[in-house]
């Protein structure tokens, strides 16, 4: 049972999701976030972005010296951002519908460095589980060949 270093396995809310890393387009926020696997935390829905959940990872300044990299306001649904923190807090942004990415303070961008590839027919029921019954359980850690057999393939894999 091999792991697989560009596939990620992702478990929120009773829901399971693979999604690939995108090393060639976010070099230093992979890295950073493969340091940290596995993850464990809390999802949350978003309180001004549209239709997303977020995890919030403090505002200890780790990820400060991330570069722009990949970076948008506007995830497509099944794209995981990193914001590094500066006007909020530290966290990645899961989208699962239409997203337009601010704080309080107003627009805000982030570094694009996972895209889910299997699961996303389940995409919107995680969020709205989310949404209407709280913060949800979500677990990152690399995908194995048992996993990615026991979720819908899809040919990006």
């Amino acid at each position: 049972m091999g792991k697989r270093d560009d596939l990620i396995l992702i478990k929120a809310g009773g829901f399971r999701f693979i999604g690939i890393l995108e090393t060639a387009d976010a070099p230093a926020t992979v890295a950073l976030f493969r340091s940290m696997l596995p993850y464990t935390q809390k999802l949350i829905h978003v309180r001004w972005s549209g239709e997303g959940m977020w995890i919030p990872l403090g505002e200890t300044g780790w990820a400060s010296s991330l570069p722009n990299e990949n970076h948008t306001a506007h995830p497509a649904p099944g794209q995981l951002l990193l914001y590094p923190g500066g006007i909020s807090e530290t966290e990645f942004l899961f989208a699962y519908g239409g997203v337009s990415f601010a704080s309080k303070m107003g627009p805000l961008t982030a570094n694009h460095f996972l895209t889910v590839v299997a699961g996303q027919e389940q995409l919107r029921a995680l969020g709205e589980k989310t949404l209407w019954e709280g913060a949800q359980e979500v677990a990152f850690d690399y995908a194995t060949d048992e996993d990615i057999k026991s979720i819908k393939a899809v040919s990006r894999l």
